[in-house]
C-alpha cells in the first residue's frame, strides 16, 4: 500500500535500527504504532485506516493508508465518509502542500505496509456506513469489467451526502407481506411456476417476453411482492421515470405504503438520499428505480429485475459507463439472486442468455399473443409510389382511412422519428444494409458525392455490390417529420392535436378522440388504450448507422404498438416500412424473440458483440497511436481502424458529450475486438496502458469504453 505523502525513501539509519529491534521482540508484545505528524495521539488497537480517496484517476486507483487519531477512533469505522489531505509531502520533518479530498474508509488495520509517517484523517464527515463490503466488492467488479477507476464507480453507487437526511431516523421494517395472486401471470406458460420458485426462496433466472398491453407494470410488481413474501429483498430497474412510476403505483396498490421506495431523480437529491438510506439501513427491502438504482444496497437481495434492457438510458454516461444489465448480472451471480430480464422485445444479449442456457425463456403461447396484440398493416415503398395521397402528403391513403375510423372510438398515436437520425447506406434495390467486405462494418459517405468508406476499418468501397441481389446502387434516405402535426391538424380540424417529445413528454392522455404526435420513447399511455397507431418513416429508424438499427427499430415500434388496443377490440397499427424487411416481419408476426435469435446467429457468424467483446478508443490521432503502442493486447485481438470520428452537428442548447471531440478538432476511433472469454484481459490491458500514459505525463485525452452500445 501507499501513503498519500508519495515518499519512497528509507527512514533514517537510527529509525531503521529501532524497527529491526522491534521485530525481534516477543510475539505477544504489541507492534509498533504508525507514526503521524508531530506525534499526535493515535487510536488504540487499529490505528491505521485504509482509505479510498475520491480522485477518480486510473493511476491513483488504489487504497491509501492514514493514521487514525484517538479522538476519531469511535467514528472512523469502515464504510464512513472522511476528509483526508492528499498530495502532501514531508520536507525536513514538516508537511507541505496537499489539499483536502473526500474519501471512504474501507478497512481498519493494526499496521501499515508503508514504512514512512502517515498523515492523519482530517475529519470524519459522517458516521453513516454507506460503503458496505458487498457494495465495495460490486464496485470493484464493475470497475474491472469496464477498465475504470474504483472511485468513479463508487461515485455512481453512493449518492452525495445530505446531512439533514442522515439525521432523520428511518422507519422500522415492516413484516413480510403475503404472496399476491399470480393474476395476469397465468397468461404465460411458465409464469406461475416462476412466481412459485420466488415464493420458495429459489433463484430462478428468466428472460421474460411480456405481452403487449397495460399489464406488464403490475406483473413486474407481483414478482417483486412475491420475493418480499419469501423474506428477501428485491430490486427492479427501469429505463425512465415514467415507467418506474407505473411500477411504483402498481406495487403500492399491491402492498400499500412503506414496503418499497422509488429511487428516481424526480424526488430531488435530499429525498432520494433519504430513501437510499432507508434501503442501506435495512428499513426497506424493495427498490424500484432508474439506472442509478442498479447499485442500491438492498438487504438480503433475492431478485434483480430489469425492464427493457435495449433502452439506451440503461447505459451510464459517466465513466466508466457501465450498463445496468451487466451490473445486475454481476449481482445475480455474486449475491445468488433470482434474475428477471423483461421487455416487449428481446435484445441479442437477452437471446444469448437463453441460448447459452443461463436463463430460461418466459413467454406466452401464440394464442395469448394473438389475443393481446393489435392488427399490424404495412405500407411499403411500392404502395406509396402508387398512392396519390402518399405522394402529395407523405401519408398513404390507408393511414388516412385508419385514422379517420379510429378517431370515432378514441385517441390515435402517431410515432414520428426524431430529427438528427443519420442514415446508413443500403442497397437501392433490396434495401439490404451495405457493409464492408473486409470487416462487415457499415458503409458511409463522408462528403457529398464521395466514395463510400467503412465506418470501422476505413477501407474504401468504390466497387461495392450487394451480396443479396447483386445490385450496385446505394441508397441513403433522410425522412423528416417537421410538418406531421400541421398536416394531420389540417386534415382533422375538429380533433385536438397533442405532442410529446424532447421539450415536453406527456405521461398519459385521456380516452377522448385526439391525435397524439410522439417521438420514439416519448409515447404517452392512453387511459383505455389507443384505437390505432401510425408508425411513420420506418426508414429513419432502420437506416441509422448502428449495428442495432433493426433491433432498435423493432423495439421502438413494439413499444408504440403495445399501447394500442387488441385486434379483437379494433386496435390497428399501420407501419410505413418495406414489408419484406426482417424487423417489419417480426412486428407483423409479433415475434421479437425469433428476430433476436436470428440477429444473434448473424452476430456469431460475423464475430460481432455480444458473441465477442469490443472496446472503443477515441481521441486525437497521436494519442490513439500512443495508446496502441503502449497496449499489450491479448492474443487474437482484432484491430479495426482507426477511422475519423464523425464530428457532431452543433445545435441550439446542445452540450458536448463524453468522448466527443472539442469544436474544431478531428478525433479518431479505434475498435478492438477479442474472442469470447478474453474480455477481462482486454479491459486489464487497456487500464494498464492508460495508467502508463498518465504516469509518463501524457496530456492528450483518450477515451476508452468497454462494450460500447453503438459501434456502427
Amino acid at each position: 500500500m501507499s501513503s498519500e505523502n508519495g515518499q519512497d525513501a528509507e527512514p533514517p539509519a537510527g529509525e531503521q535500527l529501532a524497527l529491526i529491534r522491534e521485530t525481534v521482540k516477543k510475539a505477544k508484545e504489541p507492534k509498533a504504532k504508525p507514526r503521524t505528524w508531530r506525534g499526535a495521539a493515535l487510536a488504540e488497537g487499529l490505528p491505521v485506516a485504509r482509505v479510498l480517496v475520491d480522485k477518480g484517476l486510473l493511476h491513483l486507483d488504489q487504497f491509501f493508508d492514514y493514521a487514525v487519531p484517538a479522538a476519531m477512533d469511535e467514528e472512523a469505522r469502515p464504510g464512513v465518509r472522511v476528509r483526508v489531505r492528499f498530495g502532501a509531502r514531508v520536507v525536513k520533518g514538516r508537511r507541505e502542500g496537499g489539499s483536502l479530498h473526500d474519501g471512504f474508509i474501507v478497512e481498519r488495520r493494526a499496521e501499515s505496509d508503508f514504512r514512512g509517517p502517515l498523515a492523519p484523517l482530517a475529519q470524519v464527515l459522517s458516521t453513516e456506513q454507506v460503503l458496505t463490503p458487498p457494495l465495495l466488492k460490486l464496485c470493484r467488479q464493475v470497475a474491472d469489467r469496464y477498465a475504470g477507476a474504483l472511485a468513479d464507480v463508487v461515485q455512481l453507487a453512493v449518492p452525495p451526502r445530505m446531512a439533514r437526511a442522515e439525521r432523520d431516523p428511518s422507519p422500522g421494517p415492516l413484516p413480510d407481506p403475503a404472496a399476491p395472486e399470480p393474476g395476469s401471470w397465468q397468461r404465460y406458460a411458465t409464469g406461475p411456476a416462476y412466481l412459485q420458485a420466488l415464493a420458495r426462496g429459489d433463484t430462478p433466472r428468466a428472460v421474460w417476453l411480456a405481452l403487449p398491453g397495460p399489464h406488464w407494470p403490475r406483473e413486474l410488481a407481483v414478482a417483486v411482492a412475491t420475493t418480499l413474501a419469501s423474506g428477501r429483498g428485491a430490486l427492479a430497474v427501469l429505463p425512465d421515470g415514467r415507467s418506474a412510476a407505473r411500477v411504483d403505483a402498481a406495487l403500492t396498490e399491491l402492498l400499500g405504503q412503506g414496503r418499497h421506495v422509488l429511487l428516481t431523480a424526480d424526488a430531488g437529491p435530499e429525498e432520494r438520499y433519504r430513501r437510499w438510506l432507508a434501503v442501506s439501513r435495512g428499513a426497506v427491502r424493495a427498490v424500484v428505480g432508474t439506472r442509478a438504482a442498479m447499485f442500491a444496497p438492498v438487504t438480503d437481495l433475492g431478485l434483480v429485475a430489469l425492464w427493457d434492457d435495449g433502452d439506451s438510458s440503461h447505459a451510464e454516461p459517466h465513466a466508466p459507463q457501465p450498463h445496468a444489465r451487466d451490473v445486475l448480472l454481476l449481482r445475480a451471480a455474486e449475491e445468488r439472486t433470482a434474475f428477471l430480464l423483461g421487455g416487449l422485445t428481446s435484445t441479442v444479449e437477452a437471446a444469448q442468455l437463453v441460448d447459452s442456457g443461463w436463463a430460461l425463456p418466459l413467454a406466452a403461447g401464440r394464442d395469448e399473443v394473438r389475443a393481446a396484440a393489435p392488427l399490424i398493416r404495412t405500407v411499403g415503398d411500392g404502395d406509396q409510389a402508387r398512392d396519390e395521397a402518399a405522394r402529395a402528403a407523405r401519408l398513404p391513403s390507408i393511414a388516412w382511412q385508419v385514422t379517420r375510423e379510429a378517431l370515432a372510438r378514441g385517441p390515435v398515436l402517431v410515432q414520428v422519428p426524431r430529427r438528427g437520425y443519420v442514415p446508413r447506406l443500403a442497397c437501392d434495390n433490396c434495401r439490404e444494409p451495405a457493409r464492408c467486405t473486409a470487416c462487415a462494418g457499415p458503409l458511409e459517405v463522408r462528403e457529398q458525392g464521395g466514395t463510400p468508406h467503412c465506418g470501422w476499418c476505413g477501407r474504401p468501397a468504390a466497387d461495392w455490390h450487394c451480396p443479396e441481389c447483386g445490385g450496385f446502387r446505394l441508397r441513403a434516405q433522410i425522412v423528416g417529420a417537421r410538418r406531421t402535426a400541421e398536416e394531420l391538424g389540417r386534415a382533422f380540424p375538429k380533433v385536438p392535436v397533442r405532442t410529446s417529445g424532447r421539450d415536453t413528454v406527456l405521461a398519459s392522455v385521456g380516452a377522448a378522440p385526439a391525435l397524439v404526435i410522439a417521438t420514439p420513447g416519448a409515447e404517452p399511455v392512453a387511459d383505455t388504450g389507443y384505437a390505432a397507431a401510425l408508425l411513420l418513416d420506418g426508414w429513419a429508424l432502420l437506416n441509422r448507422p448502428d449495428l442495432r438499427a433493426g433491433e432498435e427499430a423493432l423495439r421502438r415500434w413494439a413499444h408504440a404498438a403495445a399501447l394500442v388496443r387488441p385486434a379483437g377490440e379494433g386496435g390497428t397499427v399501420v407501419i410505413l416500412g418495406e414489408p419484406t424487411l426482417r424487423p417489419v416481419q417480426a412486428l407483423v408476426r409479433w415475434d421479437p424473440a425469433g428476430h433476436a435469435l436470428r440477429e444473434l446467429a448473424e452476430r456469431a457468424e460475423l464475430r460481432f458483440p455480444p458473441v465477442s467483446r469490443m472496446a472503443s478508443v477515441v481521441g486525437p490521432p497521436a494519442a490513439v497511436v500512443d495508446l496502441l503502442d503502449t497496449l499489450r493486447l491479448p492474443p487474437g485481438t482484432d484491430q479495426l481502424g482507426p477511422v475519423p470520428l464523425p464530428v457532431p452537428t452543433p445545435g441550439p442548447g446542445r452540450t458536448r458529450r463524453h468522448g466527443e471531440p472539442p469544436p474544431g478538432e478531428q478525433w479518431e476511433r479505434l475498435l478492438l475486438r477479442v474472442p469470447p472469454g478474453t474480455g477481462s484481459a482486454l479491459a486489464a490491458a487497456l487500464k494498464e496502458a492508460q495508467i502508463a500514459r498518465a504516469t509518463r505525463g501524457a496530456s492528450d485525452p483518450v477515451h476508452v469504453r468497454m462494450d460500447p452500445p453503438n459501434i456502427g
